[in-house]
């Protein structure tokens, strides 16, 4: 499943004059694309999708969607190891 996940941008910085952001969602921290958002700043909150920041979202919208996604545990889905998850559907990791 790929999602477009909200998170609260922390840190804003350029890689290879790209602006990208390190964004929190609920916790866990990822690196994350401002290129559609590149007058994004710290403190607002964004929509996340595939690496990419493709809209801003308000706090409270936000906050309430991550804490629906934790209930249905989505967000370790989202963002868990891929590799592992993978392993313990075909029953070589329990």
């Amino acid at each position: 499943m790929c999602l477009a996940v909200p998170g609260r941008i922390v840190t804003v910085f350029a890689r290879d004059d790209t602006s990208m952001a390190e964004v929190d969602f609920g916790g866990l921290r990822k690196e994350v694309c401002l290129h559609y958002i590149p007058d994004a700043a710290v403190g607002e909150y964004v929509v996340v999708h595939v690496g990419f920041a493709i809209q801003r979202l308000d706090e409270e919208s936000a906050l309430a969607t991550l804490a629906e996604f934790e209930r249905m545990n989505v967000l370790d889905e989202e963002f868990g190891d891929g590799f592992e998850r993978a392993a313990r559907q075909a029953g070589e990791v329990e």
